[in-house]
């Protein structure tokens, strides 16, 4: 399972992929929209690719509570810890 460097690294690549820009690093701090210039379609974009990457599932009433970085981490490591996956929600 991936720690939250791993988790913070990822997140990084995806970020720049989506918007181009670079993003040294994300501290868990940073407001997700504000600082990091995310709008509604970017916000999309970058779930649906977290949820391919590490094959979890989150909520839309999950992510409206999120405003940090840090949250979302938290949010997929307790979802990665929980070993929840696409297969295992679907039975």
């Amino acid at each position: 399972m991936p720690d939250r460097e791993m988790i913070r690294q990822t997140l990084v690549e995806l970020l720049e992929a989506e918007t181009g820009q670079k993003h040294e690093s994300l501290a868990d701090g940073n407001k997700l929209r504000e600082e990091l210039g995310l709008d509604s379609v970017d916000v999309v974009s970058i779930v649906m690719q977290i949820e391919r990457h590490f094959r979890i599932r989150l909520a839309h009433q999950e992510l409206e509570k999120l405003v940090h970085v840090g949250e979302l981490i938290d949010l997929i490591q307790s979802k990665l810890t929980a070993g929840e996956a696409p297969e295992a929600s679907a039975a």
